[in-house]
């Protein structure tokens, strides 16, 4: 939400952010956000729900993501800047409060979810070295990690994409050893492939129907990541013409690996050996091929959870920068450096809340249920948005959903909110906490902006075109 300043001199323009992600980086971006702890921590977990037909509930999951992401598509096109959906709720509704916690809630979302990959990193190296890491061990290495992602996202956003590039390779070629590893089993006869169309058993009278929904709200853990792209829009080229085929196809590639992965999982481990333990990929690995290495793939799995940090906190520490420039947040978050062209007060800022979470919050399955807890919350917004939306026109073309997709959109995101679906009440609370310290923050900004005399107005959208300083 932009502002007016009462004041007569204005302070020196920050320096923009770098255009340096073509169609290309953009493509391993999203799909390397959408991979890695979901699906390496949570197929397990997701088993132990529904039984063998564990790639159900990762496919609903996929359908719900790729409905949401045509109304993200609209509005990216519509406003190509890196606030993503809290900018988008305050064009469609102007209040202030409400703009703040739709904010508040993604970025909180992303650091949440990359607190869960750093402790599984360090859970993975601690197997992979055989180091038995006691759990302050974990926490430590975990902090440990975390710095270190700072430190690449410091380095500027070309630095960070880089080594995405190379994470998102190395997580994509463990789950094709697994896919192939499954595939190749079967074909030798190994496994028990009619599983996958196995129900856990239920009590005389009730439905599977509960379960499967159950299960697609940790699924959905497995697919969010989409919406961090529309927060790069400030460093991708033309994103106008770019993010439409970039994103469907990205979706289109990681729902396809985990249907894969699953029904290769499932093949070669029973359902309720898979739910045991945090690794279990590494059981389908020892199933279907124990002559493969597996402290090998002990590291593949430490990688792919690595790139889920990096790219959630680069997502997170964007937003802030965003919603600063917009004075939804302190001006100082806002602050570039004047040589690495990175936001580095917000970089600070979210590596901090993120040591906080991995020090005093549970595991995997708490927090990665929060984080589709609030994504989908913020989904349901930014639906209703698209829809209200409608009515703002701008002079350039853009990309269109259906308005039939962003109803069904905003109402199965609601309906997968709701306790009714067996969600642990856990994540009701962690995330009633986090969005309690949001109200605190918002209004220690209200009294920021009131004592620098800042006035909120409506928001000025400049650059829609997405064709800003090639810097």
């Amino acid at each position: 939400m932009a502002v007016e300043s009462v004041r007569s001199s204005a302070p020196p323009a920050e320096p923009s952010l770098h255009r340096v992600m073509g169609p290309w980086l953009l493509l391993l971006f999203i799909v390397g956000d959408i991979l890695g702890t979901g699906i390496y921590a949570l197929t397990g977990q997701v088993a132990k729900q529904v039984g063998g037909v564990v790639w159900l509930p990762f496919l609903v999951a996929f359908v719900v993501a790729l409905i949401t992401a045509f109304s993200y598509l609209e509005l990216v096109t519509k406003y190509p800047k890196a606030a993503g959906a809290a900018l988008y709720t305050h064009r469609a509704f102007g209040i202030h409060f409400v703009t703040f916690i739709v904010a508040f809630a993604v970025m909180c979302s992303g650091i949440t979810s990359a607190s869960t990959a750093s402790r599984a990193f360090a859970a993975n190296m601690s197997h992979a070295f055989d180091l038995h890491f006691s759990p302050t061990g974990i926490t430590l290495t975990g902090l440990g990690f975390m710095a270190l992602v700072a430190a690449i996202n410091l380095r500027g956003v070309g630095e960070s994409v880089k080594a995405n590039v190379v994470l998102t390779v190395v997580e994509l070629t463990g789950l094709l050893i697994i896919i192939m590893i499954g595939f190749w089993a079967i074909s030798r006869g190994q496994g028990d492939v009619s599983r996958v169309l196995e129900f856990k058993p239920m009590p005389e009278g009730q439905s599977f129907f509960w379960p499967v929904i159950a299960a697609t709200t940790l699924a959905f853990f497995a697919m969010v990541g989409f919406e961090d792209s529309v927060n790069m829009a400030e460093e991708t080229e033309n994103p106008t013409k770019v993010f439409p085929k970039i994103l469907l196809a990205g979706l289109l590639i990681t729902g396809v690996i985990y249907v894969l992965v699953s029904i290769s999982a499932i093949t070669l481990v029973p359902p309720d050996q898979l739910g045991e333990g945090e690794a279990p990929l590494l059981k389908v690995v020892q199933a279907g091929a124990p002559w493969f290495p597996l402290a090998v793939f002990g590291f593949i799995s430490m990688f792919a959870v690595a790139n889920s940090a990096l790219i959630n906190m680069l997502m997170a520490s964007r937003l802030v920068y965003g919603m600063s420039r917009e004075h939804v947040l302190p001006p100082i978050l806002g602050k570039v450096h004047p040589t690495r062209r990175t936001p580095y007060v917000a970089i600070a800022f979210t590596t901090l809340l993120a040591f906080g979470l991995i020090t005093f919050v549970g595991g995997v399955p708490q927090l990665g249920g929060t984080t589709a807890l609030l994504l989908l919350c913020v989904f349901t917004v930014v639906n209703v948005a698209v829809l209200v939306l409608r009515k703002d026109k701008v002079e350039h073309d853009h990309f269109r959903t259906p308005t039939p997709l962003a109803i069904l959109g905003m109402l199965s995101c609601a309906f997968l909110v709701g306790p009714w679906t067996g969600r642990d009440p856990s994540q009701y609370t962690i995330a009633g906490v986090l969005l309690a310290i949001g109200v605190g923050l918002w209004l220690v900004t209200v009294a920021i902006n009131k004592a620098t005399g800042t006035v909120p107005s409506e928001p000025v959208m400049e650059d829609l075109g997405g064709h800003g300083p090639q810097n």
